[in-house]
């Protein structure tokens, strides 16, 4: 399993660097600084990036840190490139991904996602029982008393936080039942995970989270080892690859991964989503009036709004049209500009919930394509499904702040109202 010392890893934390390294085969014309991933009001938040497979070289250097990772990356933006990236294990290493839990000393990999082929199969094997389109559907009367539950308690009031009150809940209910945490820890765990992930790159508060979440996980393994349960922890804990039992630091990797991957995406894309059919009623009136789009609805909403660029370590020397990539350097897959390709998607603009081929790359691609993937398009499917049943039409209140991030940090707060 690789790991690097904590000192390797020193020259990839900001704040210990005054500026990013930029390698010297990087050529000075090919750097550039997007912008695409600052606060704006637009009804479609991810419209920002129009125009950019035109005005962007297909792969350019982006100087940025980010901590824990890398001080700077290469960025390929066209479809075809970022399907490679994903694909091609012989160029491109996911290990180092995540790798938030170096900032506080600690030298394991985060897994699956940081372990490449074939090692990486050994532990999908493991885990993909319990994320199967099976094992969803057994978990699906749950979500669904989750999300009707939360809609009982504020139909009445003719309107609600959408984004704090609904998509910030349901999907991490879900996820603590799953896994066997204590449904009291959600706002701990929620505070902690905000730290890691919204914290602007600021590496204090995210050692505040990392030392938060690995404490309490440290201490729930013991809990689960003493006594086994049905649940998806005790299946890490007392789970086995290759015959043998899982070692201490896989276990923590492992647990450690799937609290940080468990806790977001789907209540950020919950928030984008319902944003925009608040501020399209149109869309949200062909949705109401046809509720069997809303599989494809769901997948759509999910091409138009790709909230994380992965990346990858180059494992050696190669070029991408012309341009000298080095072993050692990163290269991120910007699905922000890769979802609009129209090499790959008719009238990529446009929101349709008749597409007939929706290969996007929000939940990424290849071998590591999102473990949690069917379990995430079920809960969307239901949250928006039964919201839609349940209440009626209804739009942003009247002075809500419109303003939105285009990627992980979405919209935290997203008040709407309906008549009763």
């Amino acid at each position: 399993m690789p790991s690097e010392s904590v000192a390797q890893l020193k020259r990839h934390l900001p704040g210990l660097n005054e500026e990013p390294f930029i390698p010297p085969h990087v050529p000075p014309e090919l750097i550039r600084e997007p912008t695409f991933d600052r606060p704006n009001q637009l009804s479609d938040p991810f419209s920002v990036t129009e125009g950019a497979l035109e005005t962007l070289p297909p792969v350019f250097y982006w100087p940025k840190q980010r901590p824990g990772h890398s001080d700077g990356t290469w960025v390929v933006t066209h479809y075809a490139d970022i399907r490679d990236v994903y694909q091609k294990d012989e160029l491109y290493s996911t290990h180092g991904t995540a790798n938030y839990q170096v900032l506080v000393g600690e030298t394991w990999p985060m897994i699956p996602i940081a372990i490449d082929p074939p090692d990486h199969a050994k532990y999908r094997m493991l885990l993909n029982p319990w994320f199967s389109p099976k094992a969803v559907t057994a978990m699906e009367a749950d979500i669904r008393a989750t999300i009707n539950g939360l809609i009982d308690g504020f139909l009445p009031n003719g309107e609600c936080d959408v984004a704090y009150d609904f998509g910030r809940i349901y999907p991490v209910r879900v996820f603590l039942n799953l896994m066997g945490f204590p449904v009291e820890k959600m706002d701990e765990f929620l505070k902690w995970e905000y730290s890691i992930l919204h914290s602007n790159h600021n590496v204090e508060k995210i050692r505040f989270g990392v030392s938060g979440a690995l404490g309490y996980l440290r201490e729930f393994i013991p809990q689960v080892r003493a006594k086994p349960n049905d649940k998806l922890a005790s299946g890490i804990v007392h789970g086995q690859v290759e015959g043998r039992p899982l070692t201490e630091d896989e276990i923590i990797g492992t647990m450690f991964f799937l609290w940080i991957g468990g806790l977001d995406t789907v209540a950020a894309t919950t928030a984008l989503m319902f944003r925009r059919l608040a501020l399209e009623p149109e869309l949200q009136q062909r949705l109401r009036d046809n509720p069997d789009l809303i599989p494809e609805a769901i997948e759509e909403f999910m091409r138009v709004q790709p909230l994380v660029n992965s990346s990858r370590l180059v494992k050696k020397d190669h070029e991408i049209h012309g341009v000298k990539i080095k072993k050692g350097d990163r290269v991120m897959a910007f699905n922000i500009t890769g979802n609009f390709d129209p090499a790959e998607f008719d009238n990529p603009r446009e929101l349709r919930f008749d597409r007939p081929s929706n290969r996007h790359f929000t939940l990424a691609g290849g071998p590591h394509r999102c473990l949690g993937s069917h379990l995430a398009r079920r809960e969307l499917r239901i949250a928006l499904g039964e919201f839609l049943r349940r209440t009626p039409p209804f739009r942003l209140k009247p002075g809500a702040d419109r303003t939105v991030v285009p990627g992980l940090m979405a919209v935290p707060h997203l008040p709407v109202v309906w008549k009763t």
